[in-house]
């Protein structure tokens, strides 16, 4: 049980000053589970606990009440509603059976203006508590955080899977059909084999988006028409979509580069996936080089609605998406770390006739080393 004189709130005041205030307190008692005052309430009169403990909580929507702290003995609640005349903001209520003070709000009020002690005092406890409200905001809002990163991280991870998984399910529907050739069952297996490399890829990339780069890159000296070449045929038996060309504008250079062809792969395999979602009607995705005295540059150009304004200045971002019902712009953020771990750079822009277009430079080694 607590006097009301040992409260921080009304410790150092004077003698006449307590005599005052124990003549104008009321005690009140509470059962456990009992309101004490409730969200809307007139402002009369603040409290402070004396015995037991009381929750305070609001409804953070229309349907969710929330705690926001709990009152110990010593510590006193309703306090903003006598200073500001407002309406109680909260709802107050016993945890167990409880006994609080109870100083009506003309009381208080006399009170501040007569002792500076008490007007201290008071404002060093608001200090205190609305530190405490932030951090507990904080707090909040990073939690908040984490369980959206969570359901965009796992929607993301659904839509990226969904392409090879549907690609496994026909080749092994085939593989299984009664009057299957010998072929066939090759030529499923060999698919299976395909798309199982291509999610064990996706999944170490997202392992390494999760924690970082731990490594540089294996670069192996690569001949680049050989790599795209064979791709983009892999990639065309994929798509599925008969509406949707995939092409090349010009030949892709016979030089060789120093790749990581596994994840130079999930770079094409993300930018083309990307240029067919941008067209459900169907389209052309068509592929165009360059190279530079220091760079071979690769283009993926399709004739969808092109990268919306929106997007453009978070386009490389994690989770940054616009207009699409699937997936969550996390490839793109990929995309960009495999190509800055080739030492190389990405850009997007639009086509001045529509659609969009990706561009990533590779860095050539030296002239001497390219004979082959």
């Amino acid at each position: 049980m607590v006097a009301l004189e040992s409260s921080r709130l009304f410790h150092g005041l004077s003698e006449s000053e307590l005599r005052v205030l124990n003549d104008a307190v009321q005690i009140q008692s509470f059962h456990g589970g009992k309101i004490i005052f409730t969200e809307g309430d007139l402002g009369d009169g603040m409290y402070l606990v004396r015995l037991g403990a009381v929750q305070i909580s609001a409804f953070v929507n229309k349907d969710e009440r929330r705690p926001l702290s709990r009152v110990e003995p010593g510590d006193f609640f309703g306090e903003m509603a006598v200073v500001d005349n407002e309406p109680r903001s909260a709802t107050a209520t016993a945890e167990s059976d409880s006994e609080v003070y109870f100083i009506p709000r003309e009381v208080m009020l006399r009170m501040l203006e007569r002792s500076p002690r008490l007007a201290v005092n008071l404002t060093r406890e608001f200090s205190l508590r609305l530190r405490e409200f932030n951090r507990q905001y904080i707090r909040e809002v990073l939690e908040s955080e984490r369980l959206a990163l969570v359901g965009r991280f796992a929607r993301s991870i659904v839509h990226d899977f969904k392409n090879p998984l549907n690609v496994v399910g026909i080749a092994a529907d085939l593989a299984a059909m009664e009057n299957a050739t010998i072929e066939m069952r090759q030529m499923a297996r060999s698919r299976i084999r395909r798309q199982i490399d291509r999610l064990t890829a996706m999944i170490n990339e997202l392992l390494e988006f999760t924690r970082g780069s731990e490594g540089p890159s294996i670069l192996a000296q690569t001949n680049y028409r050989e790599f795209v070449t064979r791709l983009i045929e892999e990639i065309r038996a994929e798509i599925g979509a008969p509406s949707i060309s995939l092409e090349f504008e010009n030949e892709p250079p016979s030089i060789p580069i120093l790749i990581d062809p596994v994840r130079l792969s999930h770079l094409l395999i993300n930018l083309i996936n990307n240029s067919v979602d941008a067209m459900p009607d169907g389209g052309r995705i068509k592929l165009r080089f360059a190279v530079s005295e220091k760079e071979l540059i690769t283009e993926v150009v399709d004739t969808g609605r092109g990268i919306a304004p929106e997007i453009f200045p978070r386009l490389f971002e994690a989770f940054a998406t616009y207009g699409k019902s699937q997936g969550t712009g996390l490839g793109l953020s990929i995309c960009k770390r495999i190509i800055e771990d080739h030492q190389g750079r990405i850009e997007a822009r639009n086509e001045p006739g529509g659609g969009a277009v990706f561009s990533f430079a590779l860095p050539l080694p030296p002239a001497g080393d390219r004979q082959k």
